[in-house]
């Protein structure tokens, strides 16, 4: 009985774990499609917004670091990087707001390597279903390839609109989440299939 408690306690925790890292993709996977819909309805107001927020940020976070520095100054001063890392980020904050539509470039740039780790992210966890004999690995990994596909698509067209990226995004964000029920549907065979493996060892 003792040896059994053992083995059911990490696997319930993994299983644990394992529902919750599915449901945050499918959140993440959630959020994308929202904001590409936001892109794609109001491009324009969009893009100056996300210089805004991104500048603003960046000058709040610089403004703090530098009165942090003047706080703290005399006290361990061999580690206080403040007043530097305070002065860059206000530069940065500066220039997202004088670029302003510009950034939407940057942008592209920003989603298309979250599109593309997202990607990488569900090809390793097809892999793993199909280690332990789960057949739908391979709806898995067909969704994660179109998104990979896709993530190197807006990363490298440098003549994508804001639209254009919207589209791309709410695209992406329905695969990411097909492909995310599709295992939230698997979980307790993927759990069953971990603990029959225990109970062999």
């Amino acid at each position: 009985m003792a040896k059994a408690k053992i083995i059911k306690q990490p696997i319930d925790r993994v299983g644990g774990n394992l529902k919750k890292s599915a449901w945050s993709a499918a959140v993440e996977s959630l959020a994308l499609l929202i904001i590409g819909l936001l892109f794609v309805i109001w491009p324009d107001t969009m893009v100056k917004i996300l210089s805004y927020i991104i500048g603003i940020f960046f000058i709040v976070k610089g403004a703090y670091n530098i009165i942090l520095y003047y706080m703290e100054k005399g006290q361990q001063d061999f580690f206080n990087n403040n007043l530097l890392s305070g002065i860059v980020a206000i530069l940065i904050g500066v220039v997202a707001l004088a670029i302003g539509e510009n950034i939407a470039n940057i942008f592209r740039i920003i989603i298309g390597v979250i599109v593309i780790y997202e990607s990488l992210v569900r090809i390793n966890v097809a892999s793993k279903l199909s280690s332990i004999g789960v057949d739908s690995w391979r709806y898995v990994l067909i969704l994660a390839l179109i998104m990979l596909a896709l993530g190197i698509f807006i990363t490298f067209n440098t003549g994508a609109v804001v639209a254009l990226v919207g589209w791309l995004m709410i695209l992406t964000g329905i695969i990411g989440l097909v492909g995310d029920f599709v295992f939230i549907q698997h979980v307790n065979t993927v759990i069953d299939k971990l603990s029959g493996n225990n109970h062999k060892k």
